[in-house]
């Protein structure tokens, strides 16, 4: 297997080389990642100023092909497939990312976009990420992709779809399972904090708090409370096929 890694908390984040550790025992690896910490940049990309990859030494190992970007995630998975590596990889997996990606959060998610770009330019793809943002022990999630990304590619999953991978934040021994699933939803209520400057003028701060609603048993936020690794198949195309016939009846006219 030839694998590129990726992440969104940038070349140097803890995540991203527990995860190379153990992704390079199964597979022939190469990094390219942002040079600084890029978490909720979405899927932007950059257009207006060049983008630089300078070669990093990477796990204090001078035989691992590492490279630091001075973009987004997004920009990372383009640079390399198109630019930068010296082969097509077979699967790109992004992460270990410190901190969930699940429900509707993974339309800001960095990590999970790294990944769509992967699938955008037809390679299959995972990102992963650890429900625990302040004391993360990425080990055991590292351990996982490992087999999974063996797994995936011996089944032959489609090139138009990422697996979402999240794993929750307890000891392995605490892990009750593994459970497909689908997107969730996630709230937050008072999402900016209004504060002012030393000249008295206003400015906000993206803040908030948490507020779980999701009660399907089927969804991903679900499969985390329950202490159970959830993995969310997800496509690009966000068409909403069942309207289109519905639309074509609404007679629009110029």
């Amino acid at each position: 297997m030839r694998i590129l890694l990726t992440n969104d908390d940038g070349i140097f984040a803890e995540g991203l080389h527990v995860l190379a550790r153990e992704v390079r025992k199964v597979a022939e690896i190469h990094v390219v990642a942002p040079d600084h910490e890029q978490s909720a940049t979405g899927h932007a990309i950059t257009m207006h100023r060049p983008l630089r990859a300078e070669s990093v030494k990477f796990l204090h190992s001078t035989d691992l092909p590492a490279w630091a970007v001075n973009g987004t995630p997004a920009d990372c998975v383009k640079l390399a497939v198109e630019s930068i590596l010296p082969y097509r990889p077979d699967l790109v997996i992004s992460g270990i990312n410190r901190g969930a990606n699940l429900g509707t959060d993974v339309l800001y998610s960095g990590t999970v976009s790294a990944a769509i770009e992967g699938v955008i330019l037809g390679i299959p793809a995972i990102a992963v990420s650890l429900t625990e943002y302040y004391e993360p022990r990425f080990e055991y999630a590292a351990e996982f992709v490992a087999r999974l990304a063996s797994v995936l590619l011996k089944q032959g999953v489609s090139c138009d779809t990422l697996l979402n991978v999240n794993v929750p934040g307890c000891d392995r021994e605490k892990v009750s399972g593994i459970v497909i699933t689908k997107l969730g939803v996630r709230q937050y209520k008072n999402a900016f904090e209004k504060r002012s400057d030393p000249r008295g003028r206003s400015y906000y701060w993206l803040a908030g708090e948490l507020v779980d609603a999701e009660h399907d048993e089927g969804s991903d936020v679900a499969a985390i409370k329950q202490s159970k690794i959830s993995i969310t198949p997800i496509q690009h195309d966000l068409t909403n096929y069942k309207l289109i016939d519905s639309l074509k009846g609404w007679n629009i006219e110029l």
